[in-house]
C-alpha cells in the first residue's frame, strides 16, 4: 500500500467504508461514557482564546483553494464548514505525558486508529511512508492509537508491519474520540483530520486513504 500507488480501489474503499460505518455503530455503544484520566480534553465551561476562535473561522478562503485538490485518493476528505479551533485536542506525547495539539505548532495530519480497526491496519503504512518522505519541522502524522488497556498491542503490530516514522501517540481512555464525535468529526474508525499550524481544523476525513498517493502529498503540499 506504501509504495505511492493506491491499493485500495473505489469498490473496495466503498467496502471498507460501510464496514467501518458498522463498527462505528458497535464503538459509539462502548464509548459514550465520558473522557477519563491524563488527556481529557478542554473542561466544560473552559472558554477558547476568542482572537484563536476568530482567526481560524476567517480561513474560509485557504479551506476553499485546497477545495480542489480534494480529488482522488483524498476524496473523501470535507473541507472545514467552517475552519475551527482544534488545538486543544488531548492525547499523549510518546514518552506517555499529556499534551495538546498546539504544543506541535506545525501543519498535522492528526490519525485515529486501533488494532482492531482492519482499515486502520491497512493504511498505517501508507501514513508511515508520508511521515518519511514529508515529516520535518512544519508537518507532521500524528498518528493516536486508541486501544483500551497497556501499550502491548499496538507497538507489537507497528513493530510486525513496520512502521518505525511514526511517533507513538496514544490515547488509552477513548477520550479523544468522545471530543471528536461530540464535535460531529468522528463516526468511526478511522478518522482523519488535516489542521494547520495554528490549529485551525482545514479539512476532516471518515474511513481510510491512500495517504502515500499523490493527491494526498499535493493536499500536504497545499496546506503548508
Amino acid at each position: 500500500m506504501a509504495d505511492g500507488k493506491s491499493n485500495l480501489p473505489a469498490g473496495r474503499l466503498i467496502g471498507i467504508a460501510a464496514v467501518a460505518g458498522v463498527l462505528a455503530g458497535a464503538l459509539g455503544v462502548y464509548v459514550m461514557g465520558g473522557p477519563s484520566g491524563n488527556n481529557a480534553p478542554m473542561v466544560a465551561g473552559a472558554v477558547p482564546d476568542p482572537q484563536a476562535v476568530a482567526a481560524c473561522e476567517a480561513k474560509t478562503d485557504k479551506v476553499a483553494a485546497l477545495d480542489p485538490l480534494i480529488t482522488g485518493e483524498v476524496a473523501a476528505m470535507l473541507p472545514a464548514d467552517p475552519p475551527r479551533l482544534v488545538s486543544d485536542l488531548a492525547f499523549n506525547d510518546p514518552d506517555g505525558q499529556p499534551m495538546r495539539l498546539s504544543d506541535l505548532g506545525k501543519v498535522t495530519l492528526v490519525n485515529l486508529w486501533a488494532t482492531w480497526c482492519a482499515p486502520c491496519r491497512e493504511e498505517m503504512p501508507a501514513l508511515n511512508q508520508l511521515q518519511a518522505e514529508m515529516g520535518g519541522e512544519d508537518f507532521e502524522v500524528v498518528a493516536v492509537n486508541i486501544d483500551t488497556g497497556d501499550d502491548t498491542k499496538p507497538k507489537a503490530f507497528l513493530e510486525e508491519t513496520g512502521v518505525d516514522r511514526l511517533a507513538y501517540y496514544r490515547d488509552s481512555t477513548l477520550g479523544l474520540f468522545n471530543d471528536l464525535k461530540r464535535r460531529n468529526l468522528a463516526v468511526g474508525l478511522p478518522v482523519t483530520l488535516l489542521v494547520d499550524a495554528d490549529g485551525c481544523l482545514l479539512g476532516h476525513m471518515n474511513g481510510p486513504a491512500e495517504w502515500a498517493s499523490d493527491d494526498a502529498k499535493r493536499l500536504i503540499e497545499a496546506a503548508l
